[in-house]
């Protein structure tokens, strides 16, 4: 079931995108006034703005349901753990920190420096 979900969301989400890029911003009309040539399209000048505007919701809609739903599957998911309950606990005494080592002066540093 949640792979039949997961299919569902992905191509709400392709639709969404495609749909958001068919759509044309508000200044495209302007262009269509002076001669652009996008008034001759296939939907007409503002049919496709009605019919891309409720199919971009309605894709919306169904991609928001099933993000909830997925989320509500995984979070409900038998065996389902955090990472950090997963993780290895290592107990203090167990780290080993290697000393640091002694400073030691340099060698060539000169003694006096000229002004």
């Amino acid at each position: 079931m949640e792979n039949v979900i997961l299919v569902i969301h992905v191509l709400a989400a392709a639709a969404v995108i495609g749909l958001v890029l068919l759509q044309h911003g508000k200044g495209a009309d302007m262009g269509a006034a002076f001669g652009s040539g996008a008034s001759g399209s296939l939907f007409g000048v503002s049919g496709s703005s009605n019919l891309l505007s409720k199919l971009t919701s309605i894709f919306i809609t169904v991609f928001f349901a099933t993000s909830l739903t997925l989320a509500f599957i995984s979070s409900h998911k038998a065996g389902s753990s955090s990472v950090v309950k997963s993780a290895p606990v290592v107990p203090a005494a167990a780290k080993q920190v290697a000393p640091a080592p002694a400073a030691q002066p340099a060698e060539n540093t000169p003694k006096d420096i000229p002004n």
